[in-house]
């Protein structure tokens, strides 16, 4: 264990956090920028256009090609500059007209239902019996050898309702924020991105792929939640990997009740999936404008939040509300004619739903690279969750001076997660202090992932996500049919935009950049121990 000696070396470590820690921006800017968000704003028009007008965001699909236009429209009537679209390779892009499902026999019922993102459509009306395989590994599928032609086939086990027993729209209080102020020590499996890629990649491809060799002719999956929502994620993108049969995900209730007639009669149901694939480009493309910096050599600071989204619903809390407080803070510091000493930049992200794929490719082009899985079954996973290393900077590798992240729902900011960046602390800290009686006043160092900062962060780079209240994202919106404008809550977005804006000026005037952490190296096996367990195999 490494020991501090001296008196002298704890006081210059000391001097070294008080002058990163001080506050970089004038009260009178804080106070403009402040009453520009809450007075002036335009965070809930901006909220609205995207969710009501627009609607919910695949990426390459005709809706995120229109968002990707009309959010550069914004940026530029705004007076921002270097505002561009950046593509990366990724993919069909797919899209729903039309779609239906109901119970034709024993009786007529509509039913509530979604198809799968990249699945292809059922050319019309579809009508067949359906059969009840329950599906859960590679095992599984040589039971239904021979006894799905011409089927519909329910490949879910239908799992019997449990008790709702957490709290469907919640508000953090101190309490629980206080139980926030833990760090969760680093957990390295290798076998963990295999089994990752078996789970949600290479299953579901094989149960679509043996079904159509047996002459099924549409797959139907149960909703992993109850209370009529559905969801409809699917990962076939890429050109190639289109999986042959059409396959809707349906309301738990329903599905039950399909599963329950099975038992006693025959069941017949009617499909109509009017889905569409997109050809014409297969690149997606990153959202990028800016707030040019005075001093060319300081680097930049940055914002994110990811503009595409399911379909389910219309993205409004995943990811519309981060996205309109990204953009609406670059408004506010426009406005304002701010000349920071570093560039703000502002992103707007593509393919996170899919795995991170946007924030991946700026990494990949601007940031750092590492090499390709030599295990097959690896390479075929998003690259967010390769293992691999050594992690090789690039040139613009220092260049980033910060990165702030928005995307868990729209509930106001209550902090920061500093990532296991125990440097940052004190500095994001005493950017926060002028929000402490807007509730904006935790800095914990624990990680937390699923978005765009993680890489970056596992990288090293000071790049962090805020903590918000999460009102009802876990419960209901996330990914779900009630993601739509009714689930915002508008005073949260302005206070989130004020936050966001002040943060960013304050890392961008700040004298000296902001702590990194450390290059991270191969790490050793948490458990030298373990052994692989053979169901997953």
């Amino acid at each position: 264990m490494y020991k501090i000696r001296t008196v002298g070396t704890v006081a210059a470590i000391l001097a070294a956090f008080s002058v990163q820690a001080r506050e970089p921006v004038d009260a009178n800017t804080i106070n403009r920028i402040a009453d520009e968000g809450y007075n002036h704003g335009q965070v809930i028009a901006l909220a609205a256009h995207l969710t009501d007008q627009i609607g919910g965001r695949m990426t390459n699909s005709p809706a995120m090609r229109q968002a990707e236009k009309w959010t550069q429209q914004m940026f530029t009537q705004w007076g921002l500059k270097n505002v561009h679209a950046e593509g990366f390779d990724f993919g069909r892009g797919w899209w729903i007209e039309s779609a239906s499902s109901r119970m034709v026999a024993p009786r007529p019922l509509p039913l509530t239902s979604i198809p799968v993102a990249w699945t292809p459509p059922t050319k019309g009306a579809l009508t067949a019996p359906i059969v009840v395989a329950p599906i859960r590994h590679e095992r599984d599928l040589a039971q239904w050898k021979g006894k799905v032609k011409g089927k519909i086939v329910l490949i879910s086990y239908p799992e019997p309702l449990k008790d709702d027993t957490q709290v469907a729209f919640k508000r953090l209080d101190d309490s629980e924020l206080g139980k926030m102020s833990t760090y969760d020590q680093p957990h390295f499996d290798p076998d963990a991105a295999v089994d990752g890629y078996k789970n949600w990649i290479q299953l579901p491809g094989n149960i679509n792929r043996f079904l159509a060799a047996e002459g099924a002719v549409a797959i139907v999956k149960m909703s992993y939640r109850s209370q009529g929502l559905v969801h409809g994620e699917g990962y076939f993108h890429q050109k190639g990997e289109t999986v042959p049969l059409p396959e809707v995900e349906m309301a738990a209730e329903d599905y039950r009740r399909l599963a329950r007639l099975a038992k006693v009669g025959d069941v017949k149901l009617e499909l109509n999936s009017n889905v569409h694939f997109d050809d014409r480009d297969m690149n997606a493309y990153n959202i990028l404008a800016e707030i040019p910096g005075t001093d060319p050599k300081a680097g930049y600071v940055m914002a994110g939040a990811h503009l595409d989204s399911w379909v389910a619903g219309d993205g409004a809390t995943d990811n519309g509300a981060g996205s309109v407080v990204v953009m609406e803070a670059a408004r506010i510091l426009s406005s304002l004619g701010v000349k920071p000493k570093r560039t703000i930049r502002f992103a707007l992200w593509a393919g996170e739903e899919q795995g991170l794929d946007g924030s991946m490719a700026y990494i990949e082009k601007h940031l750092a690279t590492r090499p390709r899985p030599t295990n097959a079954a690896e390479a075929k996973l998003p690259k967010f969750m390769w293992t691999t290393y050594p992690i090789t900077p690039l040139p613009g590798f220092n260049d980033m001076a910060g990165y702030f992240n928005l995307d868990n729902g729209s509930g106001k900011i209550r902090g920061i997660y500093a990532e296991g960046n125990f440097a940052a602390v004190p500095v994001l800290k005493t950017w926060l202090a002028p929000f402490d009686s807007l509730g904006a006043n935790k800095v914990v160092a624990k990680k937390t992932g699923g978005t765009d900062h993680q890489i970056m962060a596992a990288m090293g780079l000071p790049a962090f996500q805020f903590i918000q209240d999460p009102l009802d994202y876990g419960s209901k919106t996330h990914h779900s049919n009630l993601d739509t404008f009714d689930h915002l809550r508008t005073e949260d977005l302005r206070q989130a935009a004020v936050i966001m804006a002040t943060v960013l000026l304050q890392a961008a005037e700040a004298d000296q950049p902001m702590p990194r952490n450390v290059l991270p190296r191969q790490p050793s096996p948490t458990d030298p121990f373990k052994y692989r367990d053979p169901a997953k195999d």
